[in-house]
């Protein structure tokens, strides 16, 4: 269910400023983005899951209230961030 080493490390290079920026609020988003999208296959699969839609409610909320602090602090920083990860549409 988590991210393995691999994933986080090719995420982290992709949105940090290097391999060990994992405090960004961009390598935070996409690895919560990343996390909601296999949380979110998983619930599919396993609709009486209850504890994991619960879980997947949370890591939402979570990224929500991450992408409104990112907007507020740097605009042009957070349209990129959402073009990147296929946010909005």
């Amino acid at each position: 269910m988590a991210l393995n080493k691999e994933e986080t490390g090719s995420i982290v290079t992709k949105f940090g400023k290097n391999e060990k920026d994992t405090g960004a609020s961009n390598v935070q988003i996409a690895l919560l983005t990343e996390r909601i999208n296999q949380l979110t296959g998983h619930c599919k699969q396993f609709k009486k899951d209850k504890s994991g839609q619960r879980g997947l409610l949370f890591l939402v909320g979570k990224r929500r209230r991450m992408l409104k602090y990112l907007q507020r602090t740097t605009l042009e920083g957070y349209r990129n961030l959402i073009k990147e990860l296929g946010l909005r549409k």
